[in-house]
């Protein structure tokens, strides 16, 4: 009887576990910096809103890069910086800003 309880608790932990990591996973959330470039999209034959897909260096506020795949609905202007949201599946949203809104790191990179 005593083995029953012990897995029962096991298993009600285990659950609330995975739960807590998931939730953690889910809302992770890290932002990146990139300038457009539209050689680097590549049209994308699908029946959803997201008709493009967009693969760009990006860097985090501090400088260091990383490359980065997002759909948009529409070609974005050539040369425009966004600041990218990502969660733990990848680019959540973004938002097109100035080069004056961009961190000093990132500035740096892409004039580079």
């Amino acid at each position: 009887m005593k083995e029953k309880v012990l897995i029962f608790i096991g298993v009600i932990i285990f659950i609330i576990c995975c739960g807590v990591g998931f939730y953690y996973m889910e809302n992770f959330e890290k932002v990146y910096y990139t300038q457009i470039d539209n050689t680097k999209v590549e049209k994308l034959s699908t029946s959803d809103d997201m008709k493009y897909e967009y693969t760009l260096d990006c860097y985090s506020q501090k400088g260091n890069k990383k490359e980065l795949k997002f759909k948009t609905s529409r070609e974005l202007k050539e040369n425009a910086y966004l600041k990218l949201e990502v969660k733990t599946f990848g680019v959540h949203k973004w938002e097109e800003i100035l080069f004056n809104e961009l961190p000093e790191d990132v500035q740096k990179a892409l004039t580079k």
